[in-house]
This record gives C-alpha cells, structure tokens and sequence, in this order.
C-alpha cells in the first residue's frame, strides 16, 4: 500500500505534466487536476450516502438532490460518476465527458454554479487517463483527501509564485488561528478569503468536536479574483460547509453589511498593499464627508492598506466576536498615524493575543510575519487590561531546507498557552502535555496554570505597552530563553557551515553554466 507522500508525489508528478503536455500555464492546470480530485471526493462520499438513502425492495421513489445535500453529498448523476468515466471505452472523447459531468454537477448543485473546471478538452488524453489511473483505487474520504488537497494547494501556490501566498495560506498557520479563536459555532467572515482554507479548517475543528460543520458554521466570504473564488467554491462544498461567497474588492465594498455582524473574523489579507484608493473610503453624508463604518479609528496617511484590514476586521465583530488574522511584522511598530490608530485599538481592550511567528512558515515568501487575535468578549473582564504576547519563532518543523511548518503538538502546545491564559481547559489531543507540564505545571502538581515564560509568553499590562510606544511587537516584552550548553563546538560547527556553503555555490555555478547552455541552444536553433 502507498504512503500518503508516495500518493501525493505520484498525483503531482501526473498533474505536472500537464505543464509540459498541454501548454497550459500552472495557474490553469491546477483547476482541471483539483477538479478531478474534488469529483473523486465527491464520489466516494456519494457512495456511503447512496447506501444509506437506498430505497426499499419494489419501491419506485429514487432518493434526489435535496435528500443527498441533506446528508452531506454533493449528487451525482450515473454520468458524472467517477467509475462510469473511468470506464469509457477507448475511443471516447474523455475530456468532453469530463466537461459533462462537471456542467451536470453545477446543475444539480447551484452552489457550485461556475465553479468547476471545463477545460478537460485541452488536456491530452493520455495524461487523463494517468489521473483517472492513479485517482481511481484510492479513498480520498474523510482526513485523507484533506491532506491531499492541502498538498495540492499547496504546490499550485509555488508553481504560480502568488505573492504572499494570497490564494493559499499553509495548513499548520490556519490551523493554529482556528484553535486559538475556537470557532465552535456562528457566522464567520473572511473578507480575503483565497481558496477558503480559513473556512475549511473551521470545519475541521467542530467536526473534531463532535459537531456538524454544516449545521454549526455559517460562512462568508470575499475575494476579488474569480478563479480563486471557484477553488473556495469547490473547498467549501468539499467541508460540506453552506455560506456565501462574492467577488469582490473588499477595500471599497461590503457587500454583507458587515459592521457588528460576524462571530468569527480570520484572513491572510495581502501585505503592504500601496495605492488603495481612500477617496472611495469616504461618503457625503448630508453634504460632509464622512468615513466609512468599517475604520472607526480613521484612515492612515501611509500609502498602505495594512491598518485598513486591522480596522476593518475589528469593526467586523459582534460584541461577543473574536478575530485572527496574520499581518506584516512592520505593522506592530508602525509610526505616525498608523500608531494612532494602534493606540485606539488596544485602548478598546479588544486585543487579545500578539504571536510572532518565524521565517519560511509560508510557500512563496521567506519573510516572518505576526499572528493579530482580537477577542471583543474580554472587554469588560480582568483581561481586557492585558495582552498576551507568544514569541513562537523558536517553534517549527524544518520540513525542506526553504520550508518550515508546525508539527500537530506544536499548533496544539501555543493554542493551549492561550487557553491557560484565559483560565480554561486545555486540549490533550496531539501529545502537547509533557512540554506543557515542563513549562506550566502548577504547584504541586495538580493541573496546568498558565505563568509568564521568558522567551516564550508572557501577559502584559496596557500601561506596559504604552510605555513602549504601544508597540504590539512580541520581541520587546517576551524577553529571550536562558539557552544551556548544547555540547556543539562553535569552531567545528562554523567550519561545517562554511563547507556547505560552498558546496551549494559550487552547485549554483553549474547551474548557471547549465542555464547559459540551455539559453545559447535555443537562440542557435
């Protein structure tokens, strides 16, 4: 039996010839190949939804549409089945069948109208039927087509070099935000929704609590790029989740009236966006001019929209509601009118927790970055003075040498310091106990007390962080770790470094000559 890396290698393998093959760029093959992965999902799930709806012996009433999405299917038609396709002989136009199944798909499930993939035809057929090979004996059900389309979102991200990651966010960073705002039920909003993993995971959380995602969570959605916004489509059906998506320019839109209205707030919102145009922030209002609801601390004078996404995520939040969202390391310490807006910010007691979070953790973009939660349900308690500050940049799994995540105890080990925080229980699921009893074992013993750790967290008072320039940088109030001998000899291991070094410049300047040979070929031939 194959591994679960042998199973995504061989998948991608497949999906990237379709680069060579097809002349299509990744940015178009991803949809075609996600497409075949959605309707094998969709076809298992059918089955075991099919057997259970199976009508009595002699009965003549068929189970339709409404009854499969009642139970969590997306129906299928005997021809848009994934075996009928499979089983088509061999002088059929396979990419127009693949095109029919998918326009039979969104007729019986307006949800997923426009959303699938119908460019089937462009693709040669042997590689299709590779696909349909390889997709065929699997069982993507459950936990198992999860990893493997994180996988593939994943891989589709660094083919097409998005900026920021900005149609997908790594897994283990949306999941640690699920866990630290605990999405159990309600509306959430994600108004740079990407692909929809935000959604997804939160999902995956109340499912893990024995809950119905469809039934729990409402979603909401806004993304401004239309081929992005058929991947949230396929993602959310695929989490069984019901909401509403929009395409959308959320700087100048809002198409859910949002102010006040949401449970749950969580983006990846773009970094350092210039040029937004702020005359359009504004209405006249009986003949003055007045800013949008959205930025009730004002507008920045900065030609950048970061503080626009930090307002408009709080001005989101019923009184209740908590927010997560990553942010740009500048913005903690940003100055001028931005700092103003900061200011007005902590002094509403909304700002829950700052995490900062170290290098490589996303695809396409090396830089650190921060963890912002907001948690309006404080203001009024004995916590709306203080903000907790994690440093976890000293936590992660090296997965390649540009590629870091964090591990499952790891996600598990931060989201539990903030729940000792706020004096509730913590989770026990993935094996984070002994590094948390190291760290936040309470006197005697009995239990976990959360407690200032250097380097790590520590709560801090608002009169502390205004003594610092209300700057909301976890490096400045964290402190570092006592570090103890690690028995390493720093000569002997700078010498090691250095021998690495250059043998990766070696490798680089074959590559070079390499890249030259290749470049004078073509322009020779």
């Amino acid at each position: 039996m194959m591994s679960m890396k042998e199973i995504e290698k061989r998948l991608w393998d497949t999906a990237d010839e379709l680069r060579a093959n097809s002349g299509l760029r990744p940015s178009e093959y991803s949809r075609p190949v996600l497409g075949l992965l959605f309707l094998k999902f969709a076809d298992t799930r059918f089955a075991k939804v099919e057997e259970k709806l199976k009508p009595k012996p002699g009965s003549r009433i068929r189970p339709g549409p409404d009854e499969y999405k009642a139970h969590g299917a997306i129906y299928l038609t005997p021809q848009s089945r994934f075996d009928w396709l499979n089983q088509l002989p061999e002088d059929a136009d396979l990419g127009k069948e693949l095109n029919n199944a998918m326009e039979q798909i969104e007729r019986d499930n307006p949800d997923l109208a426009d959303a699938l993939p119908k460019s089937f035809a462009e693709i040669p057929k042997d590689t299709l039927l590779e696909l349909l090979r390889l997709l065929e004996p699997l069982d993507l059900s459950g936990d198992t087509f999860g990893q493997v389309y994180e996988y593939f979102m994943g891989e589709f991200a660094k083919a097409t070099m998005e900026k920021g990651g900005e149609f997908y966010t790594p897994s283990s960073i949306v999941r640690l935000i699920v866990e630290i705002i605990e999405p159990y039920e309600g509306r959430v909003y994600d108004p740079a929704c990407g692909s929809g993993g935000m959604f997804a995971h939160s999902a995956d959380f109340v499912a893990r609590h024995r809950r119905e995602p469809g039934k729990a969570l409402s979603v909401y959605g806004i993304e401004k790029t239309r081929e992005t916004l058929r991947l949230m489509k396929m993602n959310l059906a695929m989490h069984g989740i019901g909401g509403q998506v929009s395409e959308a320019n959320s700087y100048y839109e809002d198409p859910y009236d949002s102010v006040g209205k949401f449970d749950f707030v969580m983006a990846n919102p773009p970094f350092n966006v210039d040029k937004v145009d702020k005359t359009k922030l504004k209405k006249d209002v009986r003949g003055e001019e007045v800013i949008d609801a959205r930025f009730p601390f004002g507008l920045p004078t900065a030609d950048n929209a970061n503080y626009l996404w930090i307002s408009l995520f709080f001005s989101a939040l019923n009184d209740e509601g908590r927010a997560g969202f990553v942010m740009a390391n500048s913005a903690s310490d940003a100055r001028g009118s931005e700092a103003e807006i900061r200011k007005k910010l902590i002094d509403t007691g909304a700002v829950d927790v700052i995490a900062a979070v170290g290098p490589n953790m996303f695809t396409t973009v090396t830089l650190p970055c921060t963890l912002w939660f907001y948690d309006k349900g404080k203001i009024g308690t004995e916590r709306e003075g203080e903000v907790l500050f994690i440093d976890a940049r000293n936590m992660f799994r090296q997965v390649t040498r540009a590629f870091r995540d964090f591990e499952d105890w790891q996600i598990e080990a931060l989201a539990n310091i903030v729940r000792l925080w706020r004096q509730t229980d913590p989770e026990l699921n993935w094996a984070s106990d002994a590094w948390l009893k190291e760290r936040f074992d309470a006197e005697g013993g009995d239990g976990l007390v959360y407690r200032d750790v250097a380097g790590l967290c520590r709560a801090v008072s608002r009169e502390e962080i205004e003594k610092q320039g209300w700057s909301l940088n976890p490096g400045r109030y964290v402190g570092v770790t006592e570090r103890e001998d690690d028995g390493v000899d720093f000569r002997e291991r700078l010498t090691e470094l250095q021998a690495e070094l250059e043998e990766l410049n070696t490798e680089a300047r074959e590559l070079d000559i390499a890249i030259a040979r290749s470049v004078a070929d073509i322009l020779e031939a």
